[in-house]
Order: structure tokens, then sequence, then C-alpha cells
């Protein structure tokens, strides 16, 4: 979702990180076709070619986010050999409702669906699938990138670390890694990595593959291999330490994507496990999923916590409404009640708001707490959010889940605006009309 970068005055700038990736790209805007018949031809004609240099390119990007295994290092995250946990179903119509979204433009579901570069939408009311739909080739056992989405999968599992008391939350990075105690997220509470309210400076020269996102772009070849002249960090852990501290902690919400790495780093150190085998252990396993999902590696086999999780529609849903029964899904306790019951708080909008003035951040959104957002609506519904469109929304209140897996040709902003600001206008006006109309 949007980042934010400090310059060398201490002033904040919202971007994103894959849109700072694009830019070092030269990615240009493009047509989002949904029928071009992207790598298809034995040998594919190299029109319709996409690489690990050009996959992000829109609209490349509409074919890649369902076939990153094809195209990046990845690991498997094991299902396990257990039977499947179904979806109940009672499909009901309501690809008809409209409610009014940005500028009071009244917008049906079935259109947002339609115009915002929808590849898989799920929705479940008080646990059954009243809505599904599947565009762009995707078909429901896909397993589609979910960018930052990824980063609430880690901060639950760090939740329940700490509920098990594996981990001390208010102990420091340091105290942890030593091998970061010299570095930017060395005095910074586990805490403060979750929230995203550590101090980190970040360079904003996105032209030059020297900066910090430019660094981060190489850890996980974003572009594929850096040139031979490329000197900096080819793995998480040998980047994270590279980092310096600007600021104090605690003193705002900062989004910065390699806090999610440090907490992903936190998590292999304790559990002696890799981030995957602690999802396939304690979530796919357990809660019955459909189809193994799989994360982006960098060059050295590590995941990237911070973004690299793909998996289907309709297990990202299970994930949703497990949260939403307080942790308990399939029969079984999935995660502590008292963890379910934190990430479903709304959490500190006046933290959440103080780098951050722009509508989206005080009209849109509300908070963010524990690798979770938070909406501004009466429900307070949380998500999880990916930059493209990339969705896990939770209505506790209206018992609603909505999945949305998208490709839009902008990150963040642009074409990419109906996912992130109408998208929870009108999950909002759902849930208020499904609890009218549920018996």
């Amino acid at each position: 979702m949007a980042t934010m970068f400090r310059d060398s005055s201490g002033s904040v700038t919202r971007h994103a990180v894959w849109v700072a990736l694009c830019a070092l790209l030269v990615i240009p805007p493009g047509a989002h076709s949904q029928d071009t018949p992207w790598m298809q031809g034995f040998p594919p004609p190299p029109e319709l070619r996409i690489s690990r240099q050009d996959f992000s390119v829109p609209p490349k990007n509409r074919w890649a986010m369902q076939h990153i295994r094809e195209l990046q290092p990845t690991r498997e995250i094991w299902r396990g050999d257990g039977p499947v946990t179904p979806l109940p179903e009672a499909l009901r119509p309501v690809g008809s409702f409209a409610a009014p979204v940005r500028d009071g433009r009244l917008l049906s579901l079935d259109q947002l669906v339609e115009e915002s570069h929808t590849d898989a939408i799920v929705i479940l009311h008080q646990g059954r699938v009243i809505y599904e739909r599947y565009l762009n080739g995707q078909q429901a056992h896909t397993q589609h990138l979910m960018f930052s989405a990824t980063k609430s999968f880690v901060g639950t599992l760090m939740l329940t670390l700490a509920d098990e008391g594996r981990v001390d939350l208010s102990r420091t990075v340091g105290s942890y890694l030593p091998e970061l105690k010299n570095a930017a997220f060395g005095d910074a509470t586990v805490q403060q990595v979750l929230d995203m309210t550590t101090g980190i400076a970040f360079s904003e020269t996105y032209t030059d593959p020297q900066s910090d996102i430019g660094r981060y772009g190489n850890v996980f070849r974003f572009a594929g291999e850096p040139g031979p002249d490329y000197p900096g960090p080819l793995t998480i852990y040998d980047y994270l330490p590279t980092l310096k501290k600007q600021g104090t902690h605690g003193e705002g919400f900062h989004y910065v994507t390699p806090n999610t790495d440090v907490l992903g780093w936190i998590i292999r150190r304790v559990t002696e496990q890799s981030v995957d085998s602690n999802l396939s252990a304690r979530f796919w396993q357990p809660m019955g999923m459909a189809r193994d999902g799989y994360i982006w590696l960098d060059g050295g086999g590590t995941e990237m916590a911070g973004g690299g999780l793909s998996i289907t529609a309709r297990d990202a849903a299970r994930f949703g409404q497990m949260i939403l029964q307080l942790g308990r899904y399939n029969e079984r306790q999935i995660i502590p009640q008292a963890v379910a019951k934190r990430i479903l708080q709304a959490g500190n909008t006046a933290t959440f708001t103080r780098f951050y003035k722009t509508p989206w951040y005080e009209d849109v959104a509300y908070a963010y707490h524990d690798q979770w957002w938070t909406f501004d609506n009466p429900h307070k519904a949380i998500s999880a959010i990916g930059i493209h469109g990339q969705y896990i929304y939770i209505d506790p209140e209206a018992s609603l889940v909505v999945v949305k897996q998208s490709s839009s040709p902008d990150a963040e902003g642009g074409a990419n605006e109906s996912n992130d600001t109408d998208g929870p206008l009108l999950y909002y006006a759902l849930a208020r009309h499904l609890g009218q109309s549920s018996p």
C-alpha cells in the first residue's frame, strides 16, 4: 500500500514502493487489455513475451500477477494433505447493488469489478459466499500476488508468537537481532516495527539505483538481475543493516516495507523456521486451505515478508473469515481469540495521520496497527491491503469479508483509486444493505 519517504529536510512525501521501482524501470502508462494472449505459443512471439525485466510494465502486469512463480524464485506454503474446508454458498443478486462513491457518483458492485482491473472477487456474508467473479483469465484455483497484503499475515504470525510468550513486543529489535543493533531498527521496539512507527531514512532519488528503494528492488530482483556494476546488497539480510535512522521511533506512522522484513527475520530467529513454514503449519494446514500458497524469495532464498505472498482468492477469504470468527476456523482455534480481537481494534488515528495529510489518509482510512489497516467508517472495518488493488476487507459488525485481487496499471492513485477509495466506500454501503436485508 501507500509508502512515505522522508527527504533530507525531514518532510514526508507519499509514494509507493512499487511506484518507486517502476520509476527506476522507466515504466510508461499503458493500456490494460484483458484479452492479450501473453506468453502463448511455443515459443511465444516476441511481442507476447514477458520477462523478469518487464513483468511489472502495464499491461503485462495483468498476466504477471497470476504467474509470479514462472518469473521469480518462490517457495511453496504447503496446505498439507488434509481435506479442504468447504466455503458454503448462498449467492445473492448483489452485483446490481449501487451506492455513492467519489464525487457522489453512483456505482454498482458489478461496475466496480469491471472498471477496476479486477482479477478475482469473493464476498462472504455470515460465512457464506454471496458473490464471486473471476476475470482476466483468472480461475478459482489461481494463486494471485497479494503484494503488501502479505504484511497482515506476517503481523498475525508475530502477534501469535507474542501471545505464546516467544516474543516480547516491548523489547528492541537489536535484542533479537544483534545484526541490526547498530542499524536503523536496532533501538526500535518490536511493537513499533509492527505499527510502522519507526524513524527510517529513505532516499527519494528513484532514478538512482543506489538509493534505498532501488537497492530493495535489487534484493528481490524486481527488474531482473542487477547489472555487473551494482555494488549494493543482494539479500535482505545484507540490505536491512544498511538502513539508517532518521527521526524518533514511535513518533508517528511511517509506512516502510522493510519493517515487515524485520518482523520476518525475528520470526525465523525465534521459531528456527522460515516464514513460509510458519504460514503452512499455523494457517494453511489447520485451516484446510484449498491450494498451496507460495512466496517470493530473494537471491539467497529468503522470503519477501513485506509483499511476496501469492494465494487464491478463496483461501484469502478463509483467512479473513478466521479473523472475523475471533481466530476459530475449521472447528479449531487457529490463532488465540485475544490476537483476533486485537487485530479487529480500530487503532490510533492521531499517530496515523501525524505525517499524512492527504485526503485518503484523512477521509478514507483511519489507522494502522499490527500490520493491519482500519477504515474510517462507523463499523471501523479492517483490511489487509496491497498495491495494484489487493484487499482482504473485514467488517466485524456486518460479518462481511471482501477479497479483491486486481492488476491495476497504477500501484496507487490514478486508475487504482477505484480500488483504494471507491471499493471501501461501496463495501461499507453493502454491509449496511446486507444488515438491513438479512432475515
